[in-house]
């Protein structure tokens, strides 16, 4: 394994652990601060220092974890599952079908992600599932156009005719043959996009969109910083460079996925 892939996946390994267990990571607590202790710099006592509130940093971005990784999980598993449903249809369908989700898709596509989270998050209401719901829908037109042309190539291999001609029903065939061998780059962008619904996460959590004080999202813990850049650089810098950090650590993944899949 090349050593960036391992110190992606070591990465990943880290930030799930956080949100599977925080309290094995850090004894202080995540919305309580201490009297006395405000804005204190990365030190023995605080390793990444204290907010306005005197809440410890570390534990801020130890417990943020599980609402930054389930919101992107569920931005994922909402377009792998709607984009793949629709672009199986249509490649398998075929015909008017076809065209008319994939004008649909081109109609989604058109519009940029961002704007489409926005404007179905009003919809919704803000916190973190609802931002990570619309972050779903958005990424579904991606999952739609490249699970079409995967089904669209799986539909015309020989196996798949034999199996119609063996008198196979539709969604037998379609369960059985087209889906599994139409999943291999499909995994992959699902991968990659978990490191692009991690940031636009923390993009409408920095906003204010996404979930409401004081929850320690890492979105709105760079917001929350941002008043104090120049005083307490590393509540805007810290958090910054975690969430650039795992999404980058999600592409290299997405990227070793790709190789070893293709």
């Amino acid at each position: 394994m090349p050593p960036t892939l391992a110190l992606a996946w070591l990465v990943m390994l880290l930030v799930a652990l956080w949100a599977l267990a925080p309290g094995l990571f850090t004894p202080h607590s995540a919305t309580q601060g201490v009297a006395g202790q405000q804005l204190l710099a990365p030190g023995a006592g605080h390793l990444l220092g204290t907010d306005a509130l005197g809440r410890d940093l570390y534990a801020r971005l130890v417990y943020g974890a599980v609402h930054s990784l389930s919101g992107a999980f569920v931005a994922v598993a909402v377009g792998l599952l709607f984009g793949t449903l629709l672009g199986l249809i249509a490649g398998a369908l075929g015909g008017r079908t076809d065209a008319v989700i994939m004008r649909i898709v081109d109609v989604l596509l058109s519009v940029p992600a961002l704007l489409l989270s926005l404007s179905i998050i009003i919809l919704l209401g803000f916190g973190t599932l609802n931002a990570a719901i619309a972050v779903g829908v958005a990424s579904v037109a991606s999952f739609a156009r490249l699970a079409r042309s995967e089904s669209v190539r799986v539909r015309r291999s020989d196996y798949v005719e034999a199996a119609f001609g063996s008198g196979g029903r539709f969604s037998a065939v379609l369960w059985r043959h087209v889906l599994p061998n139409s999943l291999t780059s499909v995994i992959a962008l699902a991968a990659l996009q978990f490191g692009s619904a991690i940031l636009s996460i923390s993009t409408l959590g920095f906003l204010g969109y996404g979930a409401p004080p004081p929850t320690p999202e890492w979105g709105l813990l760079i917001a929350e910083g941002r008043n104090y850049i120049a005083s307490a650089w590393w509540l805007t810098t810290v958090p910054g460079l975690l969430v650039v950090a795992v999404v980058v650590a999600a592409n290299r993944i997405s990227v070793g996925m790709r190789k070893e899949l293709s």
